[in-house]
């Protein structure tokens, strides 16, 4: 299962996975953790095709996860008001800071490819792709929708 992973570092570090439906799948967090935790609590879940930070500015260990997976890393163009943050955990039912700052993140790396997603859906239902969660996942990695349904390669950057 190819998923969106948001991170909030620091000294208790957030995770929060969502599937490519902007589902929450889990959140957790831990007190004075490395990457090894990170990345074993992501394993568990499924394949990132995003990290995604909740700073403009990527912290060392977002920019270590999203290379450690091979990821696409998103960043928010500005810092989240507190209050934003706490409505967007709210929705969610998440009530920890360091979980809801990494939902925070991966909700808005979601949104950033909302509609995009939502065109592979309706192709997907019109030309009955096989696996839209694939072809998502390569979108995220650059491919046009067209490439990822017809196993292109990218020609991008």
């Amino acid at each position: 299962m190819y998923i969106i992973v948001g991170i909030d570092p620091g000294k208790s570090v957030g995770i929060a996975c969502l599937d490519l439906n902007g589902n929450l799948i889990m959140a957790s967090h831990m007190s004075n953790v490395g990457m090894g935790w990170v990345t074993n609590a992501i394993n568990g879940v499924g394949t990132p095709a995003i990290i995604a930070g909740d700073k403009p500015e990527a912290s060392a260990l977002v920019r270590k996860i999203n290379a450690h997976f091979n990821s696409r890393l998103f960043l928010p163009a500005r810092e989240f008001k507190i209050e934003e943050k706490r409505m967007a955990a709210k929705r969610a039912g998440i009530k920890n800071p360091h979980e809801r700052d990494a939902y925070v993140a991966a909700i808005s790396a979601y949104h950033a490819f909302a509609n995009k997603f939502k065109q592979i859906e309706r192709k997907a239902a019109l030309e009955r792709y096989a696996n839209p969660e694939q072809i998502k996942a390569k979108v995220i990695s650059k491919y046009s929708v067209k490439e990822a349904a017809e196993g292109k390669k990218a020609n991008r950057k």
